[in-house]
């Protein structure tokens, strides 16, 4: 190998690795982390663990836990993380979650009040996520009293399931996963955590668990603490731990 082809590799490496270094600091600030993993991208199902940032790195606070994932598994989402195409890409109606890192928002839910720190929605009749790529309203959650019935016009989430979608109950305690904030076209819309209709039912491109496992989540997450949440397939997560600066999932600080 020649001398110059050497210093090449050298300095496209150097660059990666900058790369690298640089994506990680857009969730740098985070101090709480929660991280789902599953066995590949088309698992349709994961393991849920929760992390906060010590002195010495990240530790694991609680017991992993069970989720459901989008029926057709996982694709790369628009977060924190620089866009990836080395997996599915997530799209509207995919039937996919949004891999890699994404801010916490809100919290949601169907009582007037919930026991979190977070910033908290009380859904009502009126309140939908707006899932038609090209509204101005794309990937929000809108009063329609508040901005016009036409707004939501074609929407399918309306977000007081229990009123509109005979009784249901997955959205009675929840919060947003941040993808496509940027409201990219055909992008994915209407992203969260909520409750489970059971564990073995996937969703639709969200994330599902037991009541429990989401009362514990909104009384840990503190919005100070800038959580962010974590989807990866478990091969991929192996691969981007080190250079994402993500807990090391056998427990360890890292």
């Amino acid at each position: 190998m020649s001398i110059r082809l050497l210093l090449s590799l050298m300095l496209v490496f150097a660059g990666a690795a900058a790369a690298h270094a640089d994506e990680a600091d857009a969730w740098s600030d985070a101090r709480q982390m929660v991280v789902v993993t599953t066995s590949g991208w088309d698992t349709n199902h994961g393991t849920l663990r929760t992390y906060e940032r010590a002195p010495d790195g990240w530790k694991e606070i609680g017991q992993p836990a069970a989720v459901t994932i989008g029926k057709a598994g996982a694709g790369w989402g628009l977060g924190l993380n620089a866009p990836r195409h080395d997996g599915p890409v997530k799209r509207e109606g995919d039937l996919r979650s949004p891999a890699g890192v994404f801010d916490i928002g809100e919290a949601f839910g169907y009582a007037a009040k919930a026991d979190t720190a977070m910033p908290y929605r009380a859904l009502s009749a009126s309140d939908w996520c707006v899932d038609v790529s090209g509204s101005p309203q794309y990937n929000r959650i809108v009063d329609a009293k508040a901005v016009g019935e036409k707004t939501v016009e074609g929407a399918t989430e309306p977000m007081r399931r229990d009123i509109h979608v005979h009784g249901d109950q997955r959205y009675r305690q929840g919060f947003v996963i941040e993808h496509n904030v940027q409201q990219r076209a055909q992008g994915g819309s209407c992203i969260f955590a909520h409750l489970w209709k059971s564990p073995a039912d996937p969703t639709t491109g969200c994330t599902a668990m037991a009541p429990p496992l989401m009362h514990r989540l909104l009384g840990w997450l503190r919005p100070e603490d800038d959580p962010v949440f974590v989807l990866l397939p478990q091969p991929v997560y192996a691969t981007l731990q080190a250079s994402w600066h993500l807990p090391a999932l056998d427990g360890t600080a890292r």
